[in-house]
């Protein structure tokens, strides 16, 4: 028999895929230059030079079979070595080879932790907004997803809302910095808040409560912010890392989990995770792949790409009369709707050709989200679609 809620999940992408593939065929119905797709978190600054030479070193100074065929499940074991290197020189993260896994990207390697920690009834809480498939994933697993309200002038966490909602069946905190959808930056004194409260609580129930820290934005940093590495706060950290968004690699799916030997049971922990991995189909990231990441760790497509978006986006935006978060990290704008019904909203603007993000579907309604890692033209263009849209509402 087939699995009907699969079905189910099957008819009904997120709102961020339904709106990008609808900008694909309307695109074709009318023109590139007539669509403001802002829907997808898709990364077009060019890929660092470091991966394009990599690669043409490989291809053609490595005639081993190795290149192309399987590392070990976990990841080549150089590879593992180089990152962890980097790790501890870059943010003193106290890991090794053993402790880290080759991911196909960040969402494999979040479905691999969860899977290996959560049982049914668990429950894994979130800061809202958030990405809307940790739903998916953690719901996969039997647990249940836990949302924590967010103050709204930073947009960082509630912290009261947060000693509320940990329990005895919380087995897992979620932490997305910078984070998607707002482009908020954790600093030093969010995660010390969080790791107290969790340290705390911990105790309290008797058992580890884990933080997974998911950083496919990590070093998409603007101005003199900083995101501390989530290890040296809290011991029992999980990292999930993807090189999607850092080196412009969306379609290569390839990232890497990372545990801190001061971890509850790092070693077994790590060996879980592999495990995991394995008993959901994941083994072995893609090769070629693998082995471009020594040359390029600490490597990032050109920010200024983004920067230069964000700034006329932001500018723009505000010029019209939008309420916009300021964001410090990533490649969104977290806009305020118009009216209360953000998915409304986002329709009124689709029929005006403009695709905006309604942010019910990542916990949190009342706002659209704006993707703004598009050509230049998209954003100049766009900008006169918003003042329409805004004159809409507005009457004027």
């Amino acid at each position: 028999m087939i699995k009907e809620k699969y079905v189910a999940l099957g008819k009904k992408p997120s709102a961020i895929r339904v709106l990008f593939e609808y900008g694909k065929v309307r695109k074709q119905e009318v023109g590139e230059d007539h669509v403001f797709d802002f829907s997808i978190g898709n990364p077009n600054a060019p890929a660092p030079d470091c991966v394009k030479e990599a690669i043409i070193d490989l291809l053609n100074n490595d005639t081993s079979f190795h290149l192309h065929g399987y590392t070990s499940a976990v990841g080549d074991l150089k590879v593992r070595e180089a990152v962890a290197d980097y790790l501890n020189k870059t943010y003193n993260a106290n890991t090794d080879a053993k402790l880290i896994y080759i991911s196909c990207g960040a969402m494999p390697g979040l479905a691999a932790v969860f899977n290996c920690l959560i049982e049914k009834g668990d429950e894994v809480i979130v800061f809202a907004p958030h990405w809307p498939d940790y739903k998916v994933l953690v719901d996969q697993v039997g647990g249940t997803l836990v949302r924590v309200k967010p103050e709204t002038v930073n947009f960082y966490p509630d912290y009261e809302d947060l000693i509320n909602k940990i329990n005895e069946k919380t087995r897992i905190v979620i932490i997305n910095s910078p984070n998607n959808p707002t482009g908020a930056v954790y600093n030093e004194e969010v995660l010390t808040k969080i790791s107290e409260i969790m340290s705390a609580k911990s105790k309290e129930y008797g058992h580890p409560i884990f933080l997974v820290s998911d950083e496919p934005y990590r070093d998409l940093i603007y101005e003199d912010y900083k995101y501390p590495y989530v290890t040296n706060f809290y011991k029992d950290s999980i990292v999930c890392y993807s090189f999607s968004k850092t080196l412009s690699l969306p379609g290569e799916r390839i990232g890497y989990i990372s545990v801190t030997k001061d971890c509850y049971r790092a070693y077994d922990l790590a060996l879980a995770i592999g495990g995991s991995a394995r008993s959901l189909g994941y083994a072995c990231a893609p090769s070629l792949f693998q082995f471009i990441l020594p040359k390029c760790l600490g490597q990032t497509a050109d920010l200024n790409f983004y920067k230069e978006n964000r700034d006329v986006l932001y500018k723009g935006l505000t010029d019209i009369g939008y309420e916009v978060i300021y964001p410090h990290g990533a490649f969104y704008l977290f806009v305020k709707a118009l009216e209360e019904d953000d998915e409304h909203f986002s329709s009124v603007a689709k029929d005006m050709d403009l695709l905006i993000v309604p942010s019910k579907s990542f916990g949190y309604p009342g706002y659209v989200r704006v993707s703004y890692c598009v050509d230049k033209k998209t954003v100049v263009n766009g900008l006169p679609v918003f003042k329409k849209l805004y004159d809409k509402y507005k009457g004027e």
